[in-house]
């Protein structure tokens, strides 16, 4: 190898020296192409994988999406998207590909596959950048930008712009070189498919991390403490003072996203337009007054099932209120001998809990009852209620009283009444009570009629006897005939009236 006249033995020697680097250089290069051979196959395989594995999760967010449309259909929209891409950009990628090996018989012969001049050919003919170069970098723009757009403002964005940047590369040598001639102008033919299944491993990669990421807000969100709201739960309606507090407050999930596939109340199928994302509108009457059970389920699509979550609580109906509660204290009587209306109640518990006892007290429907005292001047209403299980009782003392005395009447009238001494004598009696508060009918069953200067006349029934007839015959005008002594008794009872005033008859002619 030195300079100078060599003999011929040096010469052959020299040759025999550049023979043996070549032949290792030979060797070097074909474990090169080799190693990118089995970089190749290892990305394929992990490309397959990928595959398979994307195409679960596509189809694990399009059955979330079909089960809670509102929760998991923008990032099911937004995926699809990018699958459509991806897909796209994948095939034509292996189109490629497949026009460079066309040629090989044996497609693993990576040894073989040293040469550079299909790529050159393909995207620099004679120098120059081709429309299919143009086509394909603008592919790999193209998917770059629009997954950035699907992704949003999100930290794996910066990562796909950097694996599918195809800005100017600068060289070794501190060169700028355009990147599609950095990477695949002169390369060997195994170097260029690998590296071209690099980036349909870049391309799987960027969609599993794409459904990654666009599912974490709302995996996010399923967890977050701001979708809970604290609930307080009392074992009971109402409460009164000296009552203990029973119940709970529990945190409850409010998600403005999960929406039920069915709701079932009380063994009725609720209306869809009802049920709202993250609730249950109720409505419709509340019932008769009492305490009312609400059982039913909610329906949520899993899978290929319906999960049935339990509803159970229940509410009371309680009379509604439409007066005042106002009471005379010295006004609570009842009177002997009659039926006295009374009204029966317990603020807050429902009339069907409420019972009531007395001497002579009978409920007769809801809150109605009706008092008959018997002897005494006394008789106490013994109230008692139930609330959720508690018993509040209340005792009221009333009066017995008897009925206030009556007046005498004749045509409808009482006092002094002028008439007619013929007409006097065909009246019929009778007895009132003209400001009591009952409307009762009173039954006459006798009387006593006197004239001025005549001797008193006893009168059975209603009507004038004959000899009260002969005596208001000798009355004169102006005279004021009495009658008087009325015995009278409730119609219908048999409770007779202690006394009933006279009623007068001034004859005017």
């Amino acid at each position: 190898m030195a300079g100078g006249k060599q003999s011929p033995r040096q010469r052959m020697v020299n040759l025999m020296y550049l023979v043996f680097i070549a032949m290792l250089a030979m060797n070097m290069s074909k474990e090169v192409l080799s190693a990118f051979g089995l970089m190749k196959e290892k990305l394929s395989d992990s490309n397959t994988r990928a595959t398979d594995k994307n195409k679960a999760a596509y189809e694990a967010l399009a059955l979330k999406a079909s089960e809670q449309e509102k929760q998991y259909g923008e990032a099911k929209e937004k995926t699809d998207s990018l699958r459509v891409m991806a897909d796209d950009f994948f095939n034509y990628i292996e189109e490629l590909k497949t026009k460079m090996t066309a040629e090989l018989e044996d497609k693993t012969a990576y040894e073989s596959m040293d040469k550079s001049g299909f790529l050159d050919q393909y995207f620099f003919k004679n120098g120059k950048i081709t429309n299919e170069a143009n086509e394909f970098v603008g592919k790999v723009n193209d998917f770059r930008e629009k997954s950035l757009e699907i992704l949003g403002e999100r930290e794996l964005a910066t990562v796909v712009a950097a694996r599918f940047n195809t800005d100017d590369v600068t060289n070794k040598e501190g060169i700028k070189q355009d990147w599609l001639k950095y990477n695949y102008e002169g390369f060997p033919l195994i170097a260029s498919l690998t590296k071209l299944t690099q980036i349909q491993s870049d391309i799987k990669t960027t969609e599993s991390d794409a459904l990654s990421a666009l599912l974490e807000k709302e995996l996010s969100a399923a967890v977050s403490m701001t979708n809970y709201d604290a609930m307080v739960v009392f074992d009971k309606n109402a409460y009164y003072p000296g009552e203990s507090l029973s119940g709970k407050i529990v945190l409850g999930k409010n998600d403005p996203n999960l929406t039920a596939e069915k709701v079932v109340i009380n063994g009725k199928d609720w209306p869809q337009d009802k049920i709202k994302a993250g609730q249950v509108l109720l409505d419709g009457p509340a019932g008769s007054v009492g305490d009312k059970s609400l059982t039913g389920s909610f329906f949520f699509k899993e899978n290929d099932s319906l999960v049935e979550i339990p509803i159970k609580g229940g509410y009371s109906v309680i009379p509604k209120p439409n007066e005042a509660v106002i009471s005379a204290d010295k006004m609570n009587v009842v009177y002997r001998g009659l039926s006295n209306p009374i009204t029966i109640s317990m603020p807050g518990v429902p009339s069907n809990k409420v019972s009531a006892s007395a001497a002579g007290l009978r409920r007769i429907k809801g809150d109605s009852y009706m008092m008959t005292p018997g002897s005494g001047n006394e008789v106490s209403i013994n109230v008692t209620g139930d609330l959720a299980g508690s018993k509040i009782t209340s005792r009221k003392k009333f009066r017995i009283k008897d009925i206030p005395p009556a007046v005498g009447m004749v045509r409808g009238q009482y006092g002094t009444v002028p008439m007619p001494k013929a007409s006097l004598g065909n009246i019929s009696v009778a007895a009132g009570l003209p400001d009591f508060l009952f409307d009762l009918k009173l039954n006459v069953s006798s009387f006593k009629v006197k004239v001025p200067g005549q001797v008193a006349v006893p009168c059975s029934g209603t009507r004038m006897s004959a000899r009260a007839k002969q005596a208001i015959q000798k009355a004169r005008r102006g005279d004021v005939v009495t009658i008087f002594d009325i015995k009278a008794s409730v119609s219908g009872s048999s409770y007779k009236i202690k006394k009933v005033l006279p009623v007068s008859v001034e004859i005017t002619n």
